[in-house]
């Protein structure tokens, strides 16, 4: 396999960077921890290596240190469609080289004849109540898989070596990446389509495959493509990512690791940012003009009244970036040439021109521009997906590809098992200088 040739070259030359890191340069302080770091999530803590992405301030996400404009187009392009191959992101992010057309397509060739998904999976989603969260079933299928684990078997025999380790875990991440959408589409078929199915088509792409298995015409293949390349990675630090290194790190194989990786992202502050962006929307739509796009000075009072309450303006600012966010930029293009007549994506187009102006000058707000999230339910809202609990599904789907191609490198270079250091509350106030209380004040 190309990809198997050409990463296996990449894994020798990076363990040569590492070990020399480690063993030369081990003591060198790279940074300096605070309370608030210690107890406000470890934010910013510089504790964590990956050389899939980066998030950087001014450019936004870099894939392998290409902007999103230039993955979009130097990514070879599916025929007959406007995006690129998800493949080809894969490609990217486990290689850090853009893929020739050869290549992704023999890679797409590859996941084709992965995407079966199991009988006995099939089983235990239906045998779940109807009622039950897609991200619960999404997690469950994942799980459930484990048992199909070519790193689990591999370990399992005694064959473990820390220098051929990561070849049966790239197998099972392209095992799982080849049946995620498979199962995605099963879940949403199963709980929203009446229990009915389409089938996998095998001389289509993963998007135009799940575009296909969704039930939906195109351009929602590009959609999907689209969605999968924007969500693949965010740096490793987020839940998910976090999640499935520190899961992995035990030596777990990507079905355990992606399964609780999953179950982070289906939390509130994590996952559901453009079901809550749409639901805003709707609701300012709703109130202030009986469900039709509403004026600029509606949509102000509607944005001020919103903080004024305390509340946030979702899909606006984001903790690093410092412009507008890269991701929402490339959904606004495809936007405006394929749903700019929209009502809700009016309200968008809307809220692009109102909401900066006004978060800035409150003063405080160090980015005032809209994320990824801004859209991303919009469009899919457009095209019919109006199940905001699936958003998050989707969401996963595309999270696998940077998720797993770090697993995968986690296990190339043998990083040890992640065991961060506890301290307790009296040490704190110890270190800050906080007196301690004496008896008669405990007393009282």
């Amino acid at each position: 396999m190309l990809l198997k040739d050409q990463l296996a070259e990449k894994i020798s030359q990076q363990r040569t960077r590492t070990t020399k890191l480690l063993k030369e340069f081990g003591d060198v302080k790279i940074d300096e921890v605070t309370i608030s770091q210690v107890v406000g999530g470890m934010r910013g803590i510089k504790s964590m290596v990956t050389d899939i992405s980066y998030l950087d301030p001014e450019e936004g996400i870099r894939f392998r240190g290409y902007t999103i404009p230039e993955v979009m187009e130097k990514l070879p392009k599916v025929p007959g469609g406007e995006m690129p191959y998800v493949e080809g992101q894969f490609y990217l992010l486990l290689t850090g080289e853009i893929p020739t057309l050869e290549e992704v397509q023999e890679l797409a060739e590859e996941l084709k004849s992965r995407r079966a998904l199991p009988e006995y999976v099939k089983d235990i989603l239906r045998a779940m109540p109807r009622d039950a969260h897609p991200m619960t079933m999404f997690t469950a299928g994942i799980v459930a898989m484990q048992r199909e684990s070519k790193f689990a078997k591999y370990y399992n025999e005694g064959h473990f070596n820390k220098n051929t380790a990561w070849e049966p875990m790239l197998e099972d991440a392209l095992d799982l990446i080849a049946k995620l959408p498979v199962l995605g589409a099963y879940i949403y078929r199963m709980k929203y389509r009446g229990d009915t199915f389409i089938p996998s088509t095998p001389d289509l792409d993963l998007g135009g495959d799940f575009a296909n298995m969704m039930g939906i015409a195109k351009p929602y293949d590009d959609v999907a493509r689209m969605y999968f390349i924007l969500h693949a990675d965010h740096e490793s630090g987020n839940v998910s990512a976090h999640t499935a290194h520190l899961v992995g790190s035990a030596l777990s194989d990507v079905y355990y690791a992606y399964s609780a990786a999953m179950a982070g992202l289906a939390g509130p502050l994590h996952g559901l940012a453009n079901q809550e962006v749409l639901k805003w929307i709707q609701e300012l739509m709703k109130t202030q003009s009986g469900g039709q796009v509403p004026t600029q000075d509606e949509l102000k009072k509607f944005v001020e009244a919103t903080l004024s309450s305390g509340q946030v303006v979702p899909g606006y600012g984001h903790a690093v970036l410092r412009k507008t966010d890269p991701r929402y930029m490339a959904q606004r293009e495809f936007a405006l040439a394929h749903l700019k007549d929209d009502p809700i994506f009016k309200v968008v187009s809307m809220l692009f021109e109102v909401v900066p102006p006004i978060l800035s000058s409150l003063g405080k707000v160090k980015n005032p521009w809209p994320n990824v999230d801004a859209q991303s339910g919009v469009i899919q809202w457009h095209y019919g997906v109006v199940e905001y609990d699936f958003y998050t599904v989707l969401f996963g789907i595309g999270r696998s590809l940077g998720v797993l191609a770090n697993l995968v490198w986690d296990r190339a270079l043998g990083y040890s098992i992640e065991r961060p250091k506890s301290v307790t509350t009296d040490m704190l106030e110890e270190w800050a200088g906080i007196p301690k209380p004496n008896h008669a004040e405990l007393v009282r």
